[in-house]
């Protein structure tokens, strides 16, 4: 248990940010699991908006700390590929 009148901040600071940064990762998951759902019913221009719009909150968390840079590229890389996949 927090002591100083300091630690007692801290820990009221972390649990907004753990609350916020919560949310941004459900955010996120949601948007991938939409492109993911778009793939599998084969819908190629159902897919191409739904990475449009989950392109830009994947890269958005990666800035905010909730994911890592590299994380964001990889994720945004790998769904761009399966969507593009879908046309070929």
């Amino acid at each position: 248990m927090a002591n100083t009148t300091s630690a007692k901040k801290a820990t009221r600071k972390i649990a907004r940010r753990t609350a916020v940064n919560k949310a941004r990762r459900s955010r996120v998951r949601g948007f991938i699991r939409k492109v993911e759902e778009a793939i599998a019913t084969g819908d190629i221009t159902v897919a191409a908006e739904a990475l449009k719009a989950a392109q830009p909150e994947i890269h958005r968390a990666a800035t905010k700390g909730v994911l890592h840079s590299n994380t964001a590229s990889r994720k945004v890389s790998r769904l761009a590929a399966r969507v593009k996949a879908l046309s070929a």
